[in-house]
């Protein structure tokens, strides 16, 4: 610490300790900076001033004894506004004597400010609460009246001559001296203005009081130019109403780190959560009081290698002597480190001093000294403890609160990360920070499916028995057969996977599946052998490839079944071969084996070796003109329709559609004549194939196509939930034609199979893709029901919990992830109901919070392995393989892991929002959101609801790791404990109540205690209904969920979570409470609580029952925690009957809400309509004193809509501006009901006159740059977005895509560089953009492979030509 050149140090002593620490160079820079003590006292004016404050407290004492013998809660009511009224009479004084009369004026506008805010709180106590705002009002006169005429203008003081008091010109001396500012002041503004123009400079004020702060605070801001500062307040860690919320605290710190806020006037800056940014100078303006602080502000400022600047009153002999200590105190424990160990060759013990702490054996969770303060603050608010001895006063706090029950059993303030429920062998590490939320990604595993594992060997002496699991299909056109077929599997499959019926959607006609078990078969070796064939045979000629490798490059081409490759794996073994019959069940051996020989006649032929090929020694009877001659026999032409061959050239299968009578290998080639002549040119360059028979007649054949995803109707009306399904990848284009092929005869090699065991082959992949995937679930299903024999869950729900919207099917986990949270949070609060008879409300909901939030529930998941359940990725038919079929698509694992399951490591998880989901390599890793996980430990619990009531959510609960015992024997001694209430209320209001209600209770006290406000408790027994209230919260939440799950069962997730969110809310039941008159049986002893409920008792009589007119009044929260109380009563008489109370408040209820009378918030419906229609809502916010003001702007293709609205809060403000934009939209023609619902295209009504005077008025007020584009990528997806980004800051809808397709016979080339590729099929895209009052843009993009690269190609075209036309810059 130096010691600045300009100090003036009066006391030597004091000196010598400022020179002692000037050798310390580990110390910053220490300036002391001396002021003079004020000469003027005002003690005339701190007479007049007190006189008025004892004036006002006679007033309110009387007022106080008027009302006492009414109300219980008067005298401390008026004991707070007694402590009110001297806590601002002192603020006053302070200011007076500390910063000067001008600054004591501003402390009172201040204080008036939030007076006023407080009268409108205190309902019978207005008049007492105006007492406060009348004394305020009194003293700023009396302030005034001290002040020369024209120093006070508006809100900024001046002098006489209008000059701010921090101008250059400004004589302080003279107002110093009057005693307008305070010398302290004034060597505050000298020292600012030695800043000059620097506009880095970050400086921190400390001071003493909040009201220093805010009154220095607001005349800074009234400054700017000439200091450059911008100034922020910051008054942290505090229980008092004036402190900054943590929310804002966060936001001051972090502009003022970003400079953004320079200069920050702050109360608590030293305390243990803040931390100083680097190089910022301190001001200590004010030097607290205990050394303690002090010790901790200077190490403060020590860490941040701050310049510190301490302003210290000359002559003030104790202050000095004060600082003095700091700097002793500092110096001394400097030293004694550095002597500490002084000679590093000798290695000595490390004596650390012992740190208080307690520890919690149970869970190994601690809390020490030091946190012990934020622990007590966060559940006994009062605490303001910071010194050493109130910190191991907090400590032995904690502990008793512990060993009582009121604090839980993990100490330690922290909800994100709780312990692990579960062991696990890849659980050993706790999961970092994110755990549970939408931000994190993780890469997880798949678990294996057991069912399709098999042991076959190459050598089977004895073959294997086999479960077999007959498939029939049967097709809506009668017209249409496919072949039946039959699963072998090793595995027995439980009945309701093994037994089912399910639909494919083809293009045009449905096809209904039929799986059915027919017992146990066995194959010898021989017959597992020619199996092998056929799954070889026809599953890589229809969906892979017979032929790998090339003539052309370095691995020279080959017949895939004489290559090492290996196409069988021991944990995907399984059989799918062709009936011949089905009763009697019967394999069709004859077109297996015909596999088996067309597969060594390939082998055999020379064109499956790299050398020429001939076929001389196969045509035989080549004279006649009947004969069609193949590669591997003659067949009479009129056999030849609808047979199945295999090319044996290319290795594909074909059926053959017709004979082509006037087309030989001689005709001129059907593509490119440039480069073929004939088909028999064709055929002997491309493939270097002599032909033997030129001179037959080809074949058309119809050629094998992918397989699609035929579990949803993507053609039709499928629907998830309400909703239709679009999913481009997977949808069948209805559009195109069959494919078809000319051939040559002699090429094809013949198979004796029937054309409808192929046309079955193009439905396996999607059927047995559901069947794995209930392979899946019952796997799942048996980990979590294990032995127990009264539970039996649908398979069908279990597949429907671990099934994520992603995968596009007709069903998704999130309605029973809706329903599995209200479950879990009941079966919750009835354990911590009864387990805990002795804790209050509060403690049971937050102890409930932590046990069902999402980080919680994720690490119950984890430990339970569910992620390798959840199934997050569409079907991919293009991806399916068989065994033995040679994966077409494969996905290297790139992961950095070996094993099929991945390690929960920090190093799988990101939060980078571009990470992919939706694939999967294949060892089966793949990225899922971290919350998926939480939710499908919800939507389980819900399918074990559903199918298994209570019991079985129950059951399900306890596997993943959460204890809830709904024991009887708690339950009877919660009904004893309330029957020993006393009956302070007469027999007839009881009597009454449940009159209204239309169920006696067994147990009246329970009753009673649900009717007993917090008020009104000390009066009775000492109870009240808040515990009541909180199991009575959590019951009717589920009825009502569940009532909304039983009765719409076929509208959205996010439309149901709307339903009950509508439904569920104390304004909802404080309503139904009023309607049915349970208010007037509410005890309570509270004035202000009568005044609300009054006044809502009259809103209610003249208002609707709709949504909207309910979020328009506030209702008191007693009279919702009466409704949710006597639920809770009549549950626990009851014993848990939840039936019993579904019928008693299914009556008590307002009619709940249904879609069709669905009201959204104001700003979600707006939201929703734009998003629907492509416009983009801006919303502009600024702060005007105390009120928000909001201003909501809409562009529509021709006209500019504009919003505007203040209030209290951003939220209110903001919907109230969303409402008039909705009610001007619906002035255009635009309904805004059930937006959602609504699918119609809707043409905006134009208003040009008045839409031209608004748009010339912008541009004259407003100025909108031209957006940037600082690169442009070409990336797939990044010419869209950045075209959307332009289009969202510009306010323009959204541009309108149309794709075209085209097919070719033969591969075309598009694209250039290194997007040069060839395709079959080619994409087209044109785009629209409609620019308001401008012009509209219609540009076609250039051909792509696919779609959305045709989306991309046209949003360049368009970026580019928003540049020509002005609109845009492109770097």
């Amino acid at each position: 610490m130096r010691s600045s050149a300009g100090s003036g140090y009066p006391n030597k002593h004091l000196k010598r300790c400022f020179e002692t620490m000037m050798n310390d160079h580990s110390q910053p820079t220490m300036h002391g900076l001396d002021y003079e003590k004020s000469k003027v006292d005002h003690e005339g004016l701190k007479l007049k001033l007190k006189s008025s404050k004892l004036q006002f407290e006679v007033e309110l004492l009387e007022m106080q004894i008027s009302l006492q013998r009414d109300y219980k809660d008067s005298d401390e009511k008026h004991g707070i506004l007694r402590k009110r009224l001297s806590d601002d009479h002192s603020k006053i004084v302070y200011c007076i004597d500390e910063l000067g009369l001008l600054c004591a004026y501003e402390a009172v506008k201040i204080c008036i400010v939030d007076a006023s805010k407080a009268i409108e709180e205190c309902g019978f106590f207005k008049d007492s609460c105006s007492k406060c705002l009348h004394f305020l009002e009194e003293s700023l006169s009396i302030i005034e009246n001290a002040l020369p005429n024209g120093m006070l203008v508006g809100t900024t003081l001046f002098l006489s001559g209008h000059e701010n008091i921090f101008d250059p010109g400004c004589d302080f001396e003279k107002m110093v001296a009057a005693g307008y500012i305070s010398p302290k002041l004034y060597q505050l503004v000298k020292l600012l203005r030695s800043f000059g123009g620097a506009t880095q400079v970050l400086c921190v004020i400390l001071v003493e009081r909040i009201i220093t702060a805010k009154v220095l605070d607001m005349i800074l801001k009234g400054v700017g130019e000439p200091f450059h500062f911008k100034a922020s307040l910051l008054t942290s860690n505090t229980t008092s109403v004036d402190a900054t919320t943590a929310k804002l605290e966060k936001e001051t710190l972090d502009f003022f780190r970003s400079r953004k806020v320079n200069l920050l006037f702050a109360t608590g800056v030293v305390e243990e959560e803040i931390d100083l940014p680097n190089y910022s100078t301190v001001i200590c303006f004010d030097i607290p009081k205990m050394v303690h602080d002090n010790v901790q502000q200077w190490r403060r400022v020590c860490q941040s290698g701050s310049p510190c600047v301490m302003m210290i009153e000359r002559g003030n002999e104790k202050e000095r002597e004060h600082v003095c200590d700091i700097i002793r105190s500092e110096h001394s424990m400097n030293n004694n480190a550095r002597k500490r160990d002084h000679d590093p060759r000798v290695v000595k013990a490390c004596n650390v001093e012992k740190t208080e702490s307690y520890r919690v054996e149970a869970t190994g969770d601690s809390v020490t000294a030091d946190s012990s303060i934020s622990l007590i603050r966060r559940d006994c608010p009062a605490d303001n403890s910071s010194s050493v001895s109130k910190q191991l006063l907090c400590l032995e706090t904690s502990k008793i609160l512990h060993q009582i029950g009121s604090l839980t059993y993990h100490v330690p303030p922290n909800n994100e990360t709780p312990p692990k429920k579960k062991s696990s062998e890849n659980t050993e590490e706790s999961p970092s920070p994110g755990a549970g939320t939408t931000k994190r990604k993780e890469l997880h595993g798949t678990t294996p499916i057991r069912a399709v594992s098999g042991t076959w060997s190459d050598k089977l002496d004895d073959g294997i028995d086999f479960y077999s699991y007959r498939i029939s299909f049967k097709c809506s056109d009668v017209d249409v057969a496919f072949s039946s077929f039959v699963l072998l599997l090793e595995s027995k499959l439980d009945d309701d996977v093994a037994n089912l019926e399910m639909e494919l959607y083809l293009v045009s006609k449905v096809v209904n599946c039929n799986v059915s078990s027919c017992g146990k078969l066995h194959l010898n070796a021989e017959q597992i052998a020619k199996g092998k064939c056929f799954h070889e045979l026809f599953f890589n000629g229809i969906f892979a490839k017979l032929y790998v490798g090339s003539r052309h490059s370095s691995e020279p081409r080959k017949f895939l079944l004489e290559t090492d490759i290996q196409l069988w794996n021991s944990s995907y073994m399984y059989f799918l071969l062709p009936l011949e019959s089905l009763d009697p069940f019967k394999i069709s051996w004859k077109e297996i084996d015909s596999c088996a020989s067309a597969i060594e006649f390939v082998k055999k032929s020379s064109f499956s070796k790299a050398e020429k090929p001939s076929f001389d020694s196969i045509m035989t009877d080549f004279g006649s003109t009947d004969i069609i001659h193949f590669a591997n026999r003659s067949v009479h032409k009129d056999d030849v329709t609808k047979m199945v061959v295999l090319a044996i050239h290319t290795g594909k299968i074909y059926s053959v559609h017709e004979v082509l009578q006037n087309i030989t290998a001689h005709s001129p080639f059907d593509g490119d004549t440039t480069i073929y002549s004939s088909f028999e040119n064709y055929f002997k360059k491309k493939y270097e194939i002599d032909l033997v028979y030129p001179g037959q007649n080809m074949l058309r054949l119809k050629q094998s196509h992918r397989a699609h995803n035929l579990l949803v109707d993507f053609n039709g009306e499928g629907v998830l939930h309400g909703k239709k399904i679009k999913n481009d990848s997977c949808k069948v284009n209805t559009d195109k034609q069959g494919c078809f092929a000319s051939l040559p005869p002699e090429l094809l090699v013949i198979i004796d199979a029937r054309i409808d065991v192929v046309k079955s082959l193009y439905l396996l992949p999607s059927l047995m893709h559901r069947l794995e995937s209930l392979m899946l679930a019952s796997q799942l299903r048996e980990e979590i029901t294990g032995r127990v024999t009264n539970i039996h869950i649908s398979i069908s729900l279990i597949l429907e919990a671990i099934t994520t919207l992603r995968c596009h099917e007709s069903f998704s986990m999130e309605r029973l992830e809706l329903l599995g949270d209200s479950v879990l949070k009941y079966a919750v609060s009835c354990d911590l109901y009864l387990r805990y008879p002795k804790k209050d409300e509060g403690q049971l909901s937050s102890q409930r919070s932590w046990q069902v939030c999402n980080s919680t529930l994720y690490n119950l998941g984890i430990g339970c392995r569910l992620q390798g359940y959840i199934r997050d990725i569409p079907f991919d038919p293009t991806r399916w393989t068989a065994p033995g079929q040679l994966p077409m698509r494969p996905c290297p694992c790139d992961h950095g892991v070996e094993t099929i399951e991945v390690p929960i490591d920090a190093k799988y998880h990101t939060e980078d929002p571009k990470a992919f989901f939706g694939k999967s390599c294949d060892l089966g890793h793949r990225w899922l959101g971290s919350k998926t996980i939480s939710d499908c430990v919800e939507a389980l619990v819900g399918a074990y609801f559903v199918g298994g009531g209570l019991t079985g959510a129950l059951h399900c609960i306890k596997w993943l790791g959460i204890s809830c015992e709904l024991d009887p024997s708690r339950v009877f001694e919660a009904i004893i404990n309330a029957s020993l209430h006393v009956y302070t209320p007469k027999l007839n209001v009881l009597q009454g109540l449940e009159s209204k209600l239309g169920y006696e209770f067994a147990v009246k006290g329970l009753l009673l205690e649900a009717i007993t406000h917090a008020s009104s408790q000390y009066q009775g027994g000492g109870y009240s209904y808040q515990r009541l209230e909180f199991l009575g919260d959590s019951v009717l939440d589920l009825l009502i969920t569940r009532y909304l799950f039983k009765t719409h069962s076929d509208i959205d997730p996010g439309e149901l979570t709307d339903l009950r969110s509508a439904s569920v809310n104390n304004e909802n039941f404080a309503y139904a409470a009023v309607r049915r008159n349970l208010h007037a049986y509410l005890q309570y002893c509270s004035v202000t609580l009568q005044t609300q409920i009054s006044n809502y008792v009259k809103f209610v009589a003249t208002s609707s029952t709709d949504t909207n007119s309910l979020q328009t009044k506030k209702s008191p929260k007693a009279l919702g925690d009466l409704f949710e109380s006597i639920a809770g009563a009549i549950l626990l008489d009851t014993k848990l009957d939840l039936d019993e109370v579904w019928r008693i408040f299914e009556l008590l209820l307002p009619p709940i809400v249904t879609p069709e009378k669905l009201e959204l918030p104001p700003y979600r419906e707006l939201r929703e309509f734009c998003d629907s229609k492509g416009y983009f809502v801006k919303g502009r916010y600024r702060s005007n004193g105390e009120a928000v003001k909001v201003e909501l702007r809409l562009q529509l293709e021709d006209a500019l809509l504009i919003a505007e609205c203040s209030a209290n809060t951003r939220k209110v403000a903001r919907g109230q501006a969303a409402l008039k934009m909705l009610s001007q939209l619906e002035k255009r023609g635009i309904s805004r009901k059930n937006q959602r619902h609504d699918d119609k295209n809707i043409k905006v009504a134009a208003n040009t006159s008045i839409a031209a005077e608004r748009l010339m008025e912008e541009a004259l007020t407003s100025k909108t740059e031209i957006p940037v584009l600082k690169s442009l990528s070409t990336k797939k997806g990044a010419p869209r977005a950045s075209l959307y980004e332009v289009c969202m800051k510009m306010q323009w809808p959204m541009p309108v895509f149309t794709s075209s397709e085209q097919k070719s016979k033969f591969p075309i080339e598009i694209g250039e560089g290194a997007n040069r590729r060839t395709a079959l099929i080619i994409f087209k895209s044109r785009i629209s953009l409609a620019i308001p009052n401008y012009a509209v843009i219609e540009l076609m993009g250039e051909p792509r492979a696919d779609k959305k690269s045709a989306f991309d190609s046209a949003a360049i075209l368009m970026l580019y030509e928003l540049q020509r036309h002005g609109k845009l810059k492109i770097e």
